[in-house]
């Protein structure tokens, strides 16, 4: 148990960090959803829109993060 106690609190640490990195940042972070690859269709009545590209890098973070994370401890 005292194992998930630190994965919690370190998931909590990282999810403060990346909120404060989120709102000080302001638009900063604009392009970031726009990427090439990125699948937008709009019409009259309809809006989808699928961020490929951006799930990819978001994956590819995590990813790394994690591996950092396991390697650390």
């Amino acid at each position: 148990m005292p194992q998930l106690g630190k994965i919690l609190i370190i998931t909590g640490i990282i999810l403060v960090v990346a909120g404060l990195i989120i709102y000080f940042a302001g638009n900063r972070f604009a392009w970031f959803g726009h990427l090439p690859g990125d699948i937008r269709i709009e019409r009259e009545n309809m809006r989808l829109y699928f961020p490929v590209t951006t799930m990819l890098i978001l994956s590819i973070v995590a990813s790394v993060v994690f591996w950092l994370i396991k390697k650390l401890f």
